[in-house]
């Protein structure tokens, strides 16, 4: 029988083999044999050793760790050696105050992190699952709880009665207040104003690059409710961020980003329900000319560590389920790994490449390259750009007007056109300020002016 991750040899038992057996237990159990060599032949124990062993192995495992295990003589060519068979255990197990894992044909100690993860594992909870003794429903934001109404009606996964109930029924049909009646940290992600109160980095980053990583033009943070910071974080990247070029097919003017939105909104989706928490650092997004990086300090199931793989048929196991379950009934995310399938799907109606998976110890980078119509139009300068000057842009949204042009362009959002007097009810600036705003998003290409008898209008591109 050959020695594995499940099976050690050793001639002579000596104490630090409890940790052996404390690290069979934490992981799929395993034997240990007591006189047997390196090659797996036996070498025998005394009589001496056989009794004495028989007695103190079986004490020093329950006395140290709490369990039993099986501790059996037996004989091979008139030789006698000690078989110790241990169980795999549900609960998490130490010794002397040690956490110790079979790895391999390694043995190594569970600490940070990982000990936190292990525990929370062997009690069958998750990270965001969690309670929050301190947190009521009443805390949460009405603006997030609504928006999960309105998607989840949407996309049928509520039914209108469903969501006619109040909120602390809510949130227990949602799986969001544990067995002991508290809101648990899923919760807290995905309604409350200021998730960072109780968990530091739960926020996106967001940042435009010029000619290298360092070349940082512009920047923002979308802060929020979770399921707000989705569609705030899509809309400032396609506004703000992103570079659309125009092209004709005969009178018809089209818009092309060099990424699909469908596309991009479920890797940030992804990045969301994966990301640990724990880490304190938020999601990342970088934009370049031709390519975006979204970075997650995150991690995939085991196995699922590859481009290649990830775009197979897969289960879906996500590293945050209860989270999970709240953009689920949202609509915003699909069961069984179906989001790589619309992931995949978007990209084809772009003719451009699946995203780049780099998943290892420090997180999950994806790497989303610009699709062949858009690198054609760039490079051919076939295209206008719909954010024709960048430097200007980036002061625009970087200085003192930042504040009064977000709010301008959040009415155009809802409105299809709007007036300087409308623009100085908005932003409680002068007729001479506002003219100034209005003209700096002309220049932009961001919205154009129209003449009307009434005056000039504004609007969208």
């Amino acid at each position: 029988m050959p020695e594995h991750q499940t099976v050690e040899w050793k001639e002579s038992w000596h104490d630090e083999f409890l940790e052996w057996i404390c690290g069979y237990a934490n992981a799929y159990g395993g034997t240990l044999y007591i006189g047997k060599n390196d090659n797996g032949m036996v070498v025998g124990i005394s009589d001496k050793d056989r009794k004495k062993l028989l007695e103190i192995i079986p004490n020093k495992i329950t006395d140290t760790m709490g369990i039993v295990a099986d501790v059996n003589l037996l004989y091979e060519n008139n030789l006698q050696y000690i078989e110790i068979i241990v169980e795999k255990y549900p609960s998490l197990i130490s010794y002397h105050g040690k956490y110790f894992y079979r790895s391999g044909s390694t043995m190594r100690t569970i600490t940070g992190k990982e000990l936190d993860k292990a525990i929370l594992k062997s009690q069958g909870r998750t990270w965001d699952g969690m309670p929050i003794p301190k947190l009521k429903v009443t805390d949460l934001r009405r603006e997030a709880i609504d928006l999960l109404k309105e998607k989840a009606i949407r996309r049928g996964r509520l039914a209108e009665e469903e969501t006619r109930v109040d909120d602390i029924i809510l949130m227990e049909n949602l799986h969001l207040i544990d067995e002991e009646g508290y809101l648990i940290r899923a919760a807290m992600l995905a309604f409350y104003k200021d998730p960072e109160k109780w968990v530091t980095g739960s926020y996106i980053k967001i940042g435009y690059f010029g000619e290298s990583d360092s070349d940082l033009k512009y920047q923002d943070e979308v802060h929020g409710s979770l399921i707000e910071q989705v569609d705030k974080t899509v809309d400032l990247v396609y506004t703000k961020y992103m570079k659309a070029l125009i092209f004709y097919e005969g009178i018809q003017r089209i818009e092309q980003f060099m990424f699909h939105q469908d596309a991009f909104r479920e890797i940030l989706l992804n990045a969301i329900v994966h990301k640990d928490y724990s880490s304190c650092n938020p999601i990342q997004i970088s934009v370049y000319e031709d390519k975006i990086y979204i970075w997650n300090d995150g991690e995939m199931p085991s196995g699922l560590d590859s481009t290649e793989k990830l775009f197979l048929k897969h289960s879906s196991r996500p590293y945050n389920p209860k989270l999970a379950g709240v953009f689920f009934k949202s609509g915003m995310i699909e069961a069984w790994g179906r989001g790589f399938e619309k992931i995949k799907e978007a990209c084809a109606k772009y003719g451009g490449s699946l995203p780049e998976y780099d998943i290892n110890k420090s997180g999950i980078m994806v790497l989303c390259k610009a699709c062949d119509k858009y690198l054609e139009l760039l490079s051919g300068n076939e295209g206008n750009s719909l954010i024709s000057d960048e430097r200007i842009m980036s002061e625009l949204m970087s200085g003192k007007m930042k504040e009064q042009v977000q709010q301008i362009l959040e009415y155009l959002k809802y409105n299809d056109t709007i007036t300087t007097r409308q623009g100085m009810r908005i932003t409680g600036k002068s007729e001479a300020q506002v003219r100034r705003y209005l003209k700096a998003l002309c220049d932009c290409g961001v919205i154009e002016s129209k003449k009307t008898t009434k005056g000039n209008m504004y609007k969208m591109l």
